[in-house]
């Protein structure tokens, strides 16, 4: 066994390294490590906001932190977009020198929280009196884990069934009336799908996957989970079986090399060329965000509807959707952590709330909005996009730290159904059986950290 000299000397060694890295990751993005002599920031607090939207959502916060900065004298927010803000964020972190602000995903969120990267935000927050109850509950709850709050809810999104309106009308379909059940799904399916003189499918009326972003996630809408919220992998449930046997479907009815040429005749998701935008599908699995690309590639008669997507038991799985939010966090370490926190304050009042979320074509995370939000969004499905998101069958990817791996598995086992190399049944018992030794071995360590911890608090 190493001696106790031996490890502290080794972790002290990895420190200084990580230091390092952090302070190069820190010149790359700062130009250098230090800001630039500014007049605005002369007498000022200066708080680095690193974020990882890009275009016109990196935009609409800009125009906030804009507004912030002008608004008084006091801090000033330093605003930058950081690309691969996941890995970076916790390198810096690490190295002592992390942002005072970081716009997160909160699919990360117990990854950050395990890892010491997050300050808990339930002091500050309950002394900037937000809370709970002003909040949609789903995007609280994902913003938290192990019972503290981590991440401020910020831009929300939640999922939904698209559908052309145009196509359903031509195969003499009630264009005003969406599938509710998986089963009329598939019979609305055949009756949308059109094929080329050699047999070779010209459109279809859904796909699922197109686009391929969420291939972990289907069982739910069969009433199926992926854990059971604490120490055990349910992969290969009854549910999702019966959900990847849906999927496995596909291959047997069309046959994998038409969908695969079907799949090559499809453009990019942001382009004219996106099967749903050039009438090739016509439905799809999709979220408030849809409607930013249909202004900008889709026809300008395209005619769409949005709906709950259809599950497998619509009596018992009403208004089912997946939701995601990304939400403002202090890393662990971070400098100015009040200053930062009444930026926070400042993006979760309900006008600038309003504001930025109107900018980037999404609802807010507030449980009430204003009617001016609604008069002025030019999605004309928000509100719809809202209840959905208010839907207590409203659920979320697992809050794991071993999610990545768990999904980069069920996006393995989705690809295998869908070439036919794999039945559901054995693709998903791989799965379980990989996922709950890794889950068994995160847990284990966590166990012995808990242990070591509580030791450490319990001695004189």
């Amino acid at each position: 066994m190493k001696s106790p000299r031996f490890e502290r000397g080794k972790v002290k060694s990895i420190l200084q390294t990580t230091s390092l890295l952090a302070g190069a990751l820190l010149a790359s993005i700062t130009g250098g490590g230090c800001h630039r002599a500014n007049p605005r920031t002369e007498g000022r607090i200066v708080i680095r906001y690193w974020e990882k939207w890009t275009g016109f959502e990196a935009e609409a916060m800009g125009v906030i932190v804009h507004d912030f900065n002008a608004s008084q004298s006091r801090i000033f927010v330093d605003y930058s977009t950081v690309s691969q803000l996941d890995r970076k964020l916790m390198l810096a972190t690490g190295g002592g020198v992390p942002p005072d602000v970081a716009g997160v995903w909160s699919r990360m969120t117990p990854v950050y929280a395990e890892n010491n990267a997050l300050m808990p935000l339930d002091r500050m927050a309950a002394d900037a009196h937000i809370r709970r109850e002003d909040y949609i509950d789903v995007f609280w709850r994902i913003g938290s884990y192990r019972d503290h709050l981590w991440a401020i809810p910020c831009t929300p999104s939640c999922l939904a069934l698209v559908w052309n309106k145009k196509l359903f009308r031509e195969a003499g379909l009630d264009p005003e009336r969406p599938p509710r059940s998986i089963a009329e799904l598939e019979e609305f399916n055949m009756k949308l799908l059109r094929r080329r003189p050699d047999g070779g499918i010209q459109s279809i009326g859904f796909l699922p996957n197109q686009p391929d972003w969420w291939p972990a996630m289907w069982g739910y809408w069969f009433g199926g989970e992926l854990w059971d919220g604490n120490r055990k992998v349910t992969a290969s449930s009854r549910e999702n079986l019966q959900a990847y046997d849906w999927i496995a479907s596909y291959p047997k009815r069309f046959g994998v090399s038409s969908l695969l040429n079907l799949g090559d005749g499809f453009g990019n998701f942001a382009s004219p060329q996106n099967p749903f935008f050039s009438g090739r599908m016509a439905m799809m699995l999709q979220g408030v965000w849809i409607y930013s690309f249909i202004k900008n590639y889709a026809p300008a008669d395209f005619e769409w509807g949005i709906a709950p997507f259809p599950v497998s038991d619509p009596d018992r799985l009403k208004n089912f959707t997946m939701v995601e939010c990304d939400g403002l966090a202090i890393p662990a370490g971070a400098k100015h952590p009040k200053e930062a926190f009444e930026f926070i304050k400042y993006v979760n009042t309900p006008g600038v709330m309003e504001k930025l979320c109107l900018r980037q074509r999404k609802f807010t995370p507030l449980r009430e909005s204003s009617p001016e939000f609604f008069r002025d969004h030019p999605n004309p499905y928000i509100r719809e996009f809202v209840e959905l998101a208010k839907s207590p069958n409203a659920f979320f990817v697992p809050r794991m730290t071993t999610w990545n791996e768990y999904e980069n598995d069920m996006r393995n086992a989705f690809s295998r159904i869908w070439a036919g190399q794999s039945s559901a049944a054995e693709a998903l018992h791989d799965v379980q059986g990989r996922e709950q030794a890794t889950l068994d071995r995160r847990m284990a360590r966590w166990d012995r950290l808990s242990a070591r911890l509580k030791e450490e608090w319990n001695r004189p």
